[in-house]
């Protein structure tokens, strides 16, 4: 294997307290690893991580540095979220983890009787159908209330600054912006959709790389949110504005159903996978999903064994996980089984023991026991943030509140339409939810967060970085660079163009259905801080986005 030069040695600042290497150079990067002491932010836009590195230097903990990015990214790289989209959020402070879910429900006014088409197949992706409400303020203003160090409406100022006097679009952002616009184009030609191409594509099309782009109603609506610390969003004047398109539209979304909602703080949920301990949000969002794979494969020798052996061994666990996922995650209320069940131990060995040397095609078990961002930050104190925030499917639902630059999102679209299933819509209930923030400790201290963003990615990516990272020795650059793979369904799964071809033929002769997909986008887009033993931050952010680790 080719070799590449290492970087200065660090001497005695840096002591590693993970099993990665951080000097390893195995794979080509595009970028290094950023090292520093003081603060760190990590996200896929530069402008917005330097948004919350600059209110790091204003004396904001990490918390505040996290609500400035977000809601700077809401304008920065509207391709992937928006004020109209949820969010999650795992906080390391104090020597504890907290977690937040801020995912809305379905209006009262939606349930399955209420739509028009009968024995629908699949909630719609675009219009009113797939509009939940949505909890990305309502994190933004519960974050800073209970751990932030600066007054709310200061987070926000970078936000309403690029919104009002606009910025360069960044490449990556570009090119997903023109195939949202092409692909818009084309399926969405009623009225209600007219405000999207009005605010998104003024100029008829979408803008360019470098070419400058702003939203005047958006920059209000942003400095309405930093004047009431989001309260008008869910109680006040846009609440009504969002009711009264929703009217004038044939919508299912009530000023009530704004009023009525508040996020929830959770209990992160963790298992033990080389040493160290891996958590994610518990249900309603996907994070099982990674935590079940994690937990099959915990004794697995994947860094000894043959190369195509280790990457089956990781499709097949991710297929059984999503098997159970699909038949069981929805709001914790309605689900035949809790976290506990099925991450219980015995339950995941013996769905490790299903794991043969030939792909099969995925069944859930019994545990009868019992388009999207992410960014991370951390501060010199010991505080660390692992975020995310979506619109779901690029720009969401294609709807825009007039007059305010209010993207809605689609998550419902996640909604079950099958009688008497977990996650089947009804009036008031959370969706399965693919977004997800990771989190990982060692010996109960902090190591710090990590995401990938994408849709059903999400957790192939999480077990696939902390392969390399844990099981590997890859530092946290290599770990996000290196190759990635998707299952998508059945026996197929997609690989990145630069995967290893004669890994590929390997696998196609255990039966997967190998197909090699150019887009990087598809599979995924991440970012990591990792603290050593002596404070020392380690981020990176990968090559497929216009990512930035932005610290001092």
């Amino acid at each position: 294997m080719r070799k590449f030069a290492l970087p200065p040695p660090l001497g005695s600042v840096y002591t590693c307290h993970m099993n990665f290497n951080p000097d390893s150079r195995e794979f080509p990067s595009a970028r290094s690893v950023v090292y520093a002491r003081n603060g760190m932010v990590c996200t896929g836009q530069p402008l917005a991580a330097q948004a919350g590195l600059d209110v790091l230097k204003r004396g904001g903990n990490a918390v505040d540095a996290a609500v400035a990015t977000a809601a700077a990214l809401t304008v920065l790289e509207p391709t992937a979220n928006g004020i109209g989209g949820d969010a999650f959020a795992l906080v390391w402070k104090d020597g504890r983890l907290y977690g937040l879910n801020a995912s809305g429900p379905a209006p009262k006014a939606l349930s399955l009787a209420a739509l028009a088409r009968q024995d629908p197949p699949l909630i719609a992706k675009h219009g009113w159908e797939p509009v939940t409400v949505p909890g990305a303020p309502s994190a933004w203003s519960a974050l800073s209330r209970r751990f932030g160090a600066l007054p709310f409406a200061d987070l926000l100022e970078a936000a309403v600054r690029y919104a009002r006097d606009g910025y360069p679009v960044s490449p990556v952002c570009a090119r997903y912006w023109g195939k949202a616009h092409a692909a818009y184009s084309v399926a969405l030609k009623d009225d209600v959709f007219r405000e999207w191409f009005r605010v998104f594509a003024p100029a008829g099309h979408a803008p360019r790389a470098g070419s400058l782009w702003n939203s005047p109603e958006h920059a209000a609506t942003l400095g309405e949110l930093a004047d009431t610390a989001c309260e008008s969003f869910y109680r006040g004047r846009l609440a009504a504005l969002v009711d009264a398109h929703s009217r004038a539209t044939g919508g299912f979304l009530r000023a009530s159903d704004l009023a009525a909602f508040q996020p929830e703080w959770v209990e992160p949920v963790g298992v033990d996978f080389m040493g160290h301990r891996v958590w994610e949000i518990p249900p309603n969002g996907q994070g099982l999903v990674a935590l079940m794979a994690l937990g099959m494969l915990d004794t697995d020798d994947l860094a000894g064994l043959p190369p195509d052996q280790a990457a089956h061994l990781q499709i097949e666990a991710l297929k059984l996980a999503f098997a159970d996922a699909a038949a069981y995650v929805a709001e914790p209320g309605a689900m035949p089984y809790g976290a506990d069940s099925l991450l219980d131990p015995g339950y995941l060995a013996e769905r490790r023991s299903l794991i043969g040397q030939r792909a099969l095609v995925p069944a859930a078990g019994s545990p009868d026991r019992g388009g999207t961002v992410y960014l991370a930050t951390a501060d010199a104190s010991g505080c660390m943030v692992s975020y995310i925030q979506s619109n779901y499917m690029g720009f969401g639902s294609g709807i825009v509140v007039p007059g305010t630059g209010i993207a809605l999102h689609n998550r419902g679209h996640n909604f079950s339409t099958r009688a008497g299933h977990p996650n089947m819509l009804e009036p008031g209930k959370r969706p399965y939810h693919t977004i997800i923030p990771g989190f990982l400790t060692k010996d109960d201290a902090a190591v710090g967060p990590f995401g990938v963003m994408g849709g059903f990615m999400q957790p192939q990516g999480h077990l696939q970085v902390l392969v390399h990272a844990l099981k590997h020795g890859r530092n946290p650059q290599e770990a996000l660079d290196a190759p990635r793979f998707q299952w998508t369904q059945g026996l197929a799964v997609q690989v990145e163009a630069d995967y290893d071809s004669s890994l590929v033929e390997a696998l196609l002769a255990r039966g997967h259905d190998i197909t090699v997909e150019r887009d990087a986008g598809s599979f995924g887009r991440g970012q990591i801080i990792w603290r050593d033993g002596t404070g020392v931050l380690c981020g990176a952010t990968e090559k497929r986005t216009d990512g930035c680790v932005a610290a001092f």
